[in-house]
Formats: structure tokens, C-alpha cells, sequence
């Protein structure tokens, strides 16, 4: 079979072709939302642990944090989705989309956390004795000096995680959702032709990680030529 001809009965018949872009759209919806969650659970416990490490205070919070941290760290985004969906959500009647956005934002709330401590972490302390020979007081100072310092610092990396949360919803099919891979599969499935169907979908997935790398790195070359202003 040539290639024209495996292309057409891979993608042209039966309008195939829609399985890719039906499960893009489930795959950019995930993606989307969960990095949202991901921003604001990382930004909540980044400040949580940041507040201990600077006051001493919220012990037990920044427990639960650092606790929260290691397990998600430390175990696989894969088993992370079966638990949610197969244990947690066991006996609810909830969406399978759903379940994977509150995984994966759960997931790369964790590292989004790291990765905004670091760079509160980064600024001097100086800044926070500034703030508050100011009259400021500590959460004044952290959301008016301290965080858009750190935000600066850190957005690349920030870009960067979208990226990998990107890929890694590629694992949503596992609980029966219907994205950009499981639209491949189901090609692969009906033309029993596993080459073109997985292809097409690692190019799909490679464009938008480019588009994607091409955007950041925009964004690190215009932060880079304010600093030097």
C-alpha cells in the first residue's frame, strides 16, 4: 500500500480525520483548565511554605504542604489518574474530563509550587525589610514588592510547565476520555495501521510544543531587554 493510499483510508474515509481534531479539542480543554488549578494551588502553597520559611509561621499548614509536595512528586502522573478516578471518584457520578483536569492541575500544582517558592526564595531579603520600613506589613509587602519580583523571575519556567502538562495529558485516554491519543487509536483500530495514526498524532502534540517553546521563548527575550533597560 502507498503512502497516498494509506493516507486516504487512514484519514480521508469515513472523515477520520475527526477523530484527531475531536480529541484536540478534549486535549487543549484539559490542558487549559488544569493549568489554571495548577497556578492556584502552587501559588497558595508556595506562599504557605514561603510564610514558614521567612515567619515561622503556619507549621502546620506548611506540613500538609510539604506532605502534598512529596507524594505528588513521588509517585507517577499515570497512577496519580487511575487513583483519582477508579478510588476517589469511585462512587460519584462525575465527568471523566472533569476528573482528569482536577488530576492533572493537582499534579502540576506541585511543581508549579517549586517553582514559584524558588523564585520568591531568589529575592533578597533586603526588599522585605524595605517593604517594611515602609509601614508594610507582611502580606502588603509580599503582594506589592516581593511577587512581582519572584513572577518575573519564574514566568519562563511557569511557560515551560504548561508545556510539559501538555504532554502529559496524553495519559487521559487510560480512564476512557476521548483526546488527540485516543483519537489515534481509534484510527490505528478501524485501518489496522498503526504507523500514520500514531505519527499524526506525535506531529499534532510536536506543532503545538513548538508553538508553544516559540511563545516562551519570546516572552524570555522580551523580559530579558527590560532588565537590560
Amino acid at each position: 500500500m502507498d503512502f497516498v493510499q494509506s493516507f486516504r483510508q487512514n484519514f480521508i474515509e469515513g472523515d477520520r480525520w475527526k477523530y484527531l481534531t475531536d480529541g484536540l479539542v478534549v486535549t487543549l480543554e484539559i490542558t487549559g483548565a488544569a493549568v489554571l488549578l495548577g497556578l492556584l494551588l502552587g501559588f497558595i502553597v508556595a506562599i504557605i511554605r514561603c510564610t514558614y520559611l521567612k515567619t515561622g509561621k503556619m507549621k502546620i499548614a506548611d506540613a500538609l504542604c510539604r506532605l502534598y509536595l512529596t507524594v505528588i512528586r513521588g509517585t507517577p502522573m499515570m497512577v496519580q489518574l487511575l487513583i483519582i478516578y477508579f478510588v476517589v471518584f469511585a462512587s460519584v457520578n462525575i465527568s471523566k474530563t472533569l476528573v482528569a483536569i482536577i488530576a492533572f492541575g493537582i499534579n502540576s500544582g506541585a511543581y508549579v509550587a517549586e517553582i514559584v517558592r524558588g523564585g520568591i526564595m531568589s529575592i533578597d531579603n533586603g526588599q522585605m525589610e524595605a517593604g517594611r520600613s515602609l509601614g508594610l506589613n507582611y502580606r502588603q509587602t509580599m503582594t506589592s514588592i516581593i511577587m512581582p519580583q519572584a513572577l518575573k523571575t519564574v514566568l519562563p519556567a511557569l511557560a515551560n510547565e504548561c508545556i510539559v502538562l501538555l504532554k502529559e495529558t496524553s495519559v487521559a485516554g487510560y480512564i476512557g476520555i476521548y483526546d488527540l491519543t485516543k483519537g489515534g487509536d481509534e484510527i490505528r483500530a478501524q485501518t489496522y495501521s498503526p504507523f500514520l495514526p500514531l505519527i499524526a498524532v506525535a506531529v499534532v502534540y510536536l506543532v503545538m510544543v513548538m508553538f508553544l517553546t516559540f511563545l516562551v521563548g519570546k516572552l524570555e527575550r522580551r523580559l530579558s531587554a527590560n532588565d537590560r533597560r
